[in-house]
């Protein structure tokens, strides 16, 4: 599920978890486990294959429902938060989509690089709303833009989520891990009592405004993504993906590949 790589001093977390590197319960609860326990002066956080990640496992919260939503929901926000409050450097190499919680996921390192693929924020589109954690951590990496991302879904490519401060570096594929851990050393050689202060500091506004809000939002979150209205929703948007793989081709229809 999550493969870890030592390099030095750094670690490298790879998300391998299906095609996509989609987020389940079990994903999440991998996610908080292992950035909670590695030791590493470093973190860089990757995907396997040619996606970074490509969101929630939609298909897990239909086939689950209302009970698989109470479980899950509070073990994303918790695998977003491992990464965002973790006190060492993190980076995140986006080397292929990067959807919806994938974007959370990178949004929440300390510095992000991406070099192929498209990363933006779909939860609108999908008909669910963010978990209190995942909208914070959006609006401190985006600032203002954090509302026009949010409400169109818009999915970008590196050099326009450069532009708005999603993306802090756009490289080539070849050299996405080594730049990742070029930059990933650099912010290592700063003292840690130092960096995790000043990281601390930097996160305050977005930390102070989850803890007062969460206890009231989440629980309507909850509700809103076991309401069967939103679980129609998401199963409409399945049916919508699975209908754009079929393509139009020498005058026939064709399924592609997934």
């Amino acid at each position: 599920m999550i493969t870890v790589e030592a390099h030095g001093d750094l670690a490298v977390l790879r998300l391998d978890h299906g095609k996509v590197n989609a987020l389940d319960l079990e994903l999440c609860e991998a996610i908080s486990r292992t950035v909670s326990s590695l030791v590493a002066d470093g973190l860089i956080i990757t995907g396997a294959g040619q996606a970074f990640s490509a969101g929630v496992d939609l298909r897990r919260v239909v086939e689950g429902g209302a009970n698989y939503v109470a479980d899950f929901l509070p073990a994303l926000s918790k695998a977003f938060l491992a990464i965002f409050d973790c006190p060492r450097p993190v980076i995140a190499a986006v080397g292929g989509a990067a959807i919806a919680g994938g974007c959370v996921i990178a949004a929440a390192a300390d510095y992000r690089i991406m070099s192929a693929g498209r990363i933006g924020l779909t939860e609108l589109l999908v008909g669910v709303p963010f978990p209190v954690a995942a909208l914070e951590i959006v609006r401190h990496a985006v600032g203002h833009h954090a509302q026009r991302l949010i409400n169109t879904g818009a999915l970008l490519d590196a050099p326009t989520a450069q532009s708005v401060g999603l993306i802090d570096e756009v490289v080539e594929p070849d050299d996405l891990l080594d730049r990742a851990l070029t930059r990933a050393t650099a912010l290592s050689r700063i003292p840690p009592a130092a960096f995790a202060m000043t990281k601390r500091q930097l996160h305050r506004p977005a930390r102070s405004r989850i803890e007062a809000t969460r206890g009231v939002d989440d629980p309507k979150v909850t509700a809103l993504w076991q309401s069967p209205k939103a679980l129609s929703n998401i199963a409409d948007y399945l049916e919508t993906l699975r209908q754009s793989r079929v393509q139009h081709s020498g005058g026939r229809w064709i399924r592609r590949a997934d």
